[in-house]
């Protein structure tokens, strides 16, 4: 396996995480002194709440709330989430990450945790949905 340089990885994953979807803002770290209400994110399209999790390649992705069958959501859209031990940890740390699917197709009553985008209420996103569905071929 190759090792890349910064500048060529960055290329590379800002390029997938758009092919992907992911390009959901980096989540910002609470700062411990403040004391202000935590309200968790949503989205500014539709006003429902999403999940943001990291993805394996270091960006980020809104995924919705819950798991749907798989035959329910287009393939561009379906996320699997994965746990991760911390690297270089004397403390055991395990942390969440979003992976999109992709090789292996899942089985039509596989859950899987669908990107915001397809089950977003939004004008724009029901009529892109729509014609990814009308795409497919499956």
């Amino acid at each position: 396996m190759a090792l890349l340089c910064d500048p060529c990885w960055n290329a590379y994953a800002n390029q997938l995480a758009i092919e992907e979807g992911a390009t959901a803002p980096p989540q910002a770290e609470p700062d411990p002194d403040d004391i202000t209400s935590y309200e968790p994110p949503t989205c500014s399209d539709c006003g429902a709440a999403v999940r943001h999790y990291p993805t394996n390649y270091d960006r980020w992705v809104y995924l919705a709330v819950e798991d749907l069958p798989a035959k329910d959501v287009a393939p561009r859209h379906r996320w699997r989430l994965q746990t991760k031990r911390g690297w270089y940890s004397q403390v055991l740390v395990e942390m969440i990450v979003a992976v999109r699917i992709r090789g292996i197709e899942p089985l039509p009553s596989d859950p899987v945790r669908p990107a915001h985008r397809a089950v977003c209420l939004s004008p724009e996103a029901v009529q892109e949905t729509e014609q990814e569905r009308a795409a497919d071929p499956e």
